[in-house]
């Protein structure tokens, strides 16, 4: 599943050939996504042009003239800008146009999203789907000791382990499957303690590897799944540097004992028995 790395690569690679152009036609092969496609959605944007590009957990904003464009990638999506001439491919789903350049949604399994909300209904920051969204780690509400604050708050009394406490995504967004190992070793934590056993320096250093392992990522070009391609095409790198994750009985890369596996919410988590001490 794409992840907030995966996002804003996409967010990064599309923004450069979207940013001042305008919409010159939308084109919806099939609607029918997570949520149905806005049947008006094409005369809507007809025209409108794009004034920013921004990310919000792993929805994409795309600030038009009346409104904004919301965009998910779901389980398996992508969003490519390709020339328009070139021949459409099964699993697209939706196309923007940009005169020669062209915006495609690819959608396999269909559990992504395009969804319009339009200036009169307020600020983009009050829609539904981003309301509850935790903060975002490379925000200033989450820098340096404000971060550790909203973990160590957002966990007291929580008895889910540490590693499902993060995937909620309702303290800070962002740390999916993979980077939520790869945070808990770093911070050298137990993906099983329970979130509200947390103490205030394990916060600390849960935030610091949180910003560090995302950051990571995002500069590695995204991938928290084999078949992800950024939006030129080519597929994300972070996967080769993993340090627990996927690497089940392979020797830690500090101390050398054989990383675990175990599942915790019917997903796979990876840790070092030694170094993440329960």
């Amino acid at each position: 599943m794409p992840e907030l790395p995966e996002v804003e690569v996409t967010r990064l690679g599309i923004a450069p050939h979207l940013l001042g152009g305008k919409i010159t036609a939308v084109k919806v092969i099939d609607g029918r996504l997570r949520w149905p496609v806005p049947r008006n959605l094409p005369k809507v944007l007809q025209d409108q042009k794009v004034h920013s590009i921004d990310r919000r957990g792993k929805y994409l904003l795309m600030e038009l003239d009346l409104g904004y464009l919301i965009l998910h990638l779901g389980m398996t999506g992508t969003l490519r800008v390709l020339p328009s001439s070139d021949p459409l491919k099964l699993h697209d789903r939706v196309t923007f146009e940009f005169g020669k350049l062209s915006l495609r949604l690819h959608d396999p399994r269909k559990f992504g999203a395009v969804l319009w909300h339009p200036k009169t209904k307020g600020p983009i920051e009050k829609n539904s789907l981003l309301l509850k969204l935790g903060a975002e780690p490379f925000s200033p509400e989450f820098a340096g000791e404000l971060g550790a604050h909203i973990l160590y708050q957002h966990s007291r009394g929580r008895s889910i382990a540490v590693k499902q406490f993060l995937l909620a995504g309702q303290a800070v967004v962002g740390v999916g499957n993979i980077y939520c190992s790869e945070s808990l070793f770093e911070a050298g934590i137990h993906p099983a303690k329970a979130a509200g056993k947390l103490t205030r320096p394990q916060c600390t250093r849960l935030a610091n590897a949180v910003r560090l392992i995302l950051k990571k990522a995002i500069d590695a070009g995204g991938s928290s799944l084999k078949d992800f391609v950024n939006s030129d095409g080519d597929p994300g790198h972070f996967m080769v540097q993993t340090k627990v994750y996927d690497r089940k009985d392979q020797p830690c890369k500090v101390c050398k004992t054989p990383i675990k596996q175990i599942v915790q919410g019917q997903r796979s988590t990876y840790f070092c028995p030694q170094c993440q001490k329960r």
